[in-house]
């Protein structure tokens, strides 16, 4: 079952800028390619670190205050001066940066953004060379897959290829995303990981699972004692 990946989604027009790009430039090349950030590479196209629209504006919240270091100064107020004071890509970006490869899956490259607080992830090579760049919202394509393609990796892959289940024993509908599985089989464990795997599918929004059992091979002493057998018998 393949599960989609940031090589999926990225976008791979990336404008950037080098170590010696005046702060005006950056600004400039922001506005003009509608974006909110621009990765920094070297003359090999490995990336350096990241300019973002709060690493500009820094410069504009300290307007007409004094830049001086003060003592105890914390390390947010100290950081935020030095990006004020600067006047080029190098003294303005956020490094190392937090990039992502092709190959990372989307959980895990949503899962970086959340724990990072950033919202795009330049993605490398595996020369840390710049192939594209991956934002929030390009992480919810996944969810304008079709229904019919979803319910296709649910049949062919989850039901059929990984656990052998034939068409007649479960029914697959899937609407706006929402998987419903219904039918019958022969264990609740096999119940369970269908549901389990049909929730990794790329696209699925949610399950609804109306999937019965013969035996619970999950909690077989809970059913012989009749608490998951209506009639108590095996």
């Amino acid at each position: 079952m393949r599960t989609w990946q940031v090589g999926d989604v990225m976008t791979t027009d990336v404008a950037t800028v080098d170590e010696s790009t005046p702060y005006r430039k950056v600004v400039d090349m922001m506005t003009t390619r509608h974006v909110s950030a621009l990765p920094v590479v070297d003359d090999f196209g490995r990336v350096l670190g990241v300019i973002s629209e709060a690493d500009l504006l820094h410069k504009v919240e300290l307007i007409g205050q004094p830049h001086e270091r003060r003592f105890f100064e914390g390390r947010r107020r100290h950081a935020a001066r030095v990006k004020a004071d600067a006047n080029v890509a190098r003294d303005l970006m956020t490094a190392p940066a937090v990039t992502a490869m092709e190959s990372t899956t989307l959980v895990e490259a949503a899962k970086t953004m959340d724990r990072e607080g950033i919202k795009r992830l330049p993605v490398t090579d595996d020369l840390g060379r710049l192939i594209g760049i991956v934002s929030r919202g390009d992480l919810l394509k996944v969810h304008l897959r079709h229904d019919d393609d979803i319910r296709h990796d649910v049949v062919t892959e989850v039901l059929r290829r990984i656990l052998g289940i034939s068409d007649d024993a479960v029914t697959v509908t899937v609407v706006g995303g929402v998987v419903t599985l219904a039918g019958r089989l022969d264990r609740r464990s096999s119940a369970e990981i269908a549901a389990q795997l049909t929730l990794q599918v790329s696209g699925v929004v949610d399950i609804i699972d109306k999937v019965e059992f013969d035996f619970d091979d999950v909690d077989p002493v809970l059913y012989s004692r009749g608490l998951g057998n209506p009639t108590g018998i095996l």
